[in-house]
């Protein structure tokens, strides 16, 4: 299954929730080495847990967020144009409700496709 991406491609849709993408203008290596970081830092997050470290555990979820800063899911938009950041926000509270309200209805059962 692929995942749902508003049209401007700037938030994933989790559960009816707006997350913010990943910078689209990274390029390729750069994403992947941060995907990885983030990774390495989510594995981390788990190992501290199951140590009940909270020195390692402050420091594994710091890694994390300096791993999704980076790749533009958190901190400042990556967009230039101005617009409001959604992140988080319900889709069917967002600019996306119309949109999303769509693809929720699935295809008209009055239409049989012919």
């Amino acid at each position: 299954m692929s995942t749902l991406t508003t049209p401007d491609g700037r938030y994933i849709i989790v559960r009816g929730r707006l997350w913010r993408a990943a910078n689209p203008n990274l390029d390729a290596a750069t994403h992947a080495l941060l995907v990885r970081q983030l990774m390495d830092a989510r594995r981390a997050v788990k190992a501290a847990n199951g140590a009940k470290d909270a020195g390692q555990l402050a420091a594994a979820r710091a890694a994390v967020d300096v791993a999704k800063t980076a790749l533009g899911e958190r901190g400042p938009a990556w967009w230039s144009d101005g617009a409001k950041d959604f992140n988080r926000y319900l889709a069917r509270n967002s600019p996306y409700a119309e949109w999303f309200a769509t693809l929720q209805a699935g295809p008209d059962p009055s239409e049989d496709g012919t």
